[in-house]
This record gives C-alpha cells, sequence and structure tokens, in this order.
C-alpha cells in the first residue's frame, strides 16, 4: 500500500552574508546568519512500488532534471540502495530565483519525508551529508532553525534570535545564483567574524552589489526600502531585498514605499524548522 506526506518547506532570509573565500574545488566559503520565515512551499510525496522517482505535478520554471527536490530523492536512494519510489508534487510559493531558498528547502523537506516514508532511519547528519551536494544551503534547512552558517553552507552554529517581523519585497528578477558567484567585482576576501555575537544591523550582503548592478528592479528596491529602513538589504543572491521590524504594523508601512511593479509581503521569523522533530 502506497503512503502519502504533505510537508512544509520554508523559505529563509540572510541576515547578512559574507564571502570570505573561495576554494580549491571552485566552491566560495561563506559567512551568513540565517533564519527561517513563516513562508513556505507545501511538498505532497507518495510512495511508490515500482521504484521509479517522478513528479506528480510539473514545476512551473523549473526543469524537471533541475528539480531538486527529485535530484534529493535519487541521491538518497543512491545512498541508501532503498528500491522504494516516490511521486513528488510541489505547491510552489517561493519564488524562483529571489535568494530565499526555496529550490534548497524543497530538497531538504523532501529528504526528511522520505526518511519517514521510506523507513530509513538516517540521521540529520547522515541527511546533510547527502544533501550538501545538492545546495549550499540544503544542510541549513536540515537543522533545527537559526543559525551561523559557514564553509559552503555545511558548518552551523546554532543561534538563538528575538522574533522579528520582515517587509519582504520581491522585485521582478530572477537572479541566477551561479551569475552572481561569477561576477568579477565580487569581493572574496571578506574578513570573518570572531565571535557569534551580532548587533542589530552589523554585517552586509557581499552579493547585493553585483546584484543590483545587473538588475535594475534589485537596485530600485533597495532604494525604495532605504528610504523608511536604511538598513534593508538584498537576502541571498536576489532578487529578494527585506528589512527587519519590530511590528507587523511597521514592516507594513515599509512595503507601502515600493514601486508598484513590485510585490511585497509581511513575514514573520520563526524559531524552529516545522520539520525539526520529524524521523
Amino acid at each position: 500500500m502506497n503512503d502519502t506526506l504533505t510537508v512544509p518547506a520554508p523559505a529563509k532570509v540572510n541576515l547578512f552574508l559574507h564571502v570570505t573565500g573561495r576554494r580549491s574545488d571552485g566552491y566560495h566559503t561563506l559567512e551568513s546568519l540565517v533564519t527561517l520565515i513563516d513562508f513556505a512551499d507545501a511538498i505532497t510525496i507518495e510512495t511508490r512500488d515500482d521504484g521509479r522517482i517522478v513528479r506528480g505535478v510539473p514545476t512551473p520554471g523549473v526543469a524537471e532534471a533541475e528539480d531538486l527536490a527529485l535530484r534529493a530523492a535519487r541521491a538518497l536512494r543512491e545512498a541508501t540502495g532503498t528500491k522504494h519510489g516516490a511521486s513528488i508534487a510541489i505547491d510552489k510559493r517561493i519564488p524562483i530565483g529571489a535568494g530565499l531558498g526555496g529550490g534548497s528547502s524543497d530538497a531538504a523537506s523532501t529528504l526528511i519525508a522520505l526518511n519517514r516514508l521510506w523507513g530509513l532511519h538516517r540521521s540529520r547528519s547522515e541527511l546533510a551529508a547527502i544533501g550538501v551536494s545538492l545546495g549550499a544551503d540544503v544542510p541549513f534547512f536540515l537543522g533545527d532553525g537559526a543559525a551561523i552558517v559557514r564553509g559552503a553552507g555545511e558548518v552551523l552554529t546554532p543561534v538563538s534570535l528575538p522574533a522579528c517581523w520582515i517587509a519582504l519585497a520581491l522585485p521582478p528578477a530572477f537572479v541566477a545564483t551561479a551569475s552572481i558567484f561569477a561576477a568579477p567585482e565580487l569581493t572574496r576576501s571578506a574578513a570573518s567574524a570572531k565571535i557569534d555575537v551580532f548587533s542589530e544591523g552589523y554585517g552586509r550582503n557581499d552579493l547585493e552589489a553585483p546584484a543590483a548592478a545587473r538588475f535594475v528592479a534589485v537596485a530600485a528596491t533597495l532604494e525604495a526600502l532605504r528610504a523608511v529602513a536604511p538598513r534593508a538589504r538584498m537576502t541571498g543572491s536576489g532578487a529578494a531585498v527585506i528589512a527587519a521590524f519590530a511590528t507587523a504594523a511597521e514592516a507594513e508601512v515599509a512595503l507601502a514605499v515600493l514601486p508598484a511593479t513590485t510585490p511585497g509581503r509581511v513575514v514573520r521569523t520563526i524559531d524552529r524548522h516545522p520539520l525539526a522533530a520529524l524521523s
């Protein structure tokens, strides 16, 4: 009999993101303060007896070969030798190319769900070892919550952060992560913080300048939001721009300054991954 499970795949925001170096294998090393927000895709997975891993429904804008949830399922099957299959359907709510980690979160939630459905009993560290090859953000989404992320995304230091409300601006631009990391003007030698204590507004996003230079919509959104929130910054490799506030009302006021062509929403940080207890 086939079993079905529907799980959330929450988005993340980078409160700062520093590029600290580049490894011999081409991967960049990072230092970032990352937290989850209450904005998520929903993934429905049904086990299959024929061993095939397929899409339950197409994901608009994502080719099947590039679907990180499918790739995660195949990587898990290969790593464990299981003969089980799965049908994976994603209700895609997190915009693609926004720097919110939607694809990586889909991959992580798929690994967690299939670990349960296929009865594999793998630890989160084992799942992270599989997931890191899929994307730098996947290990973060396999953790419990907010963390300082270092290395190529695989070194996590959990942190406790006060909850806040975020004005999340979504410029109409698709920013390819690889193209921003390849920018010749990108700073690749930011100094690493010596301690894991950061004041409000600490740091910056080193990927912001290359993205803003290449996407007018990102630059315009940064300018507009900084008129009311000087510490507004891009998250991830873009295009989304964020500004943190103590109340939802303040975040709503900030969104009112956005260009008419730029949608936005108020989100709240969450302190624990909704699947943290699922094993």
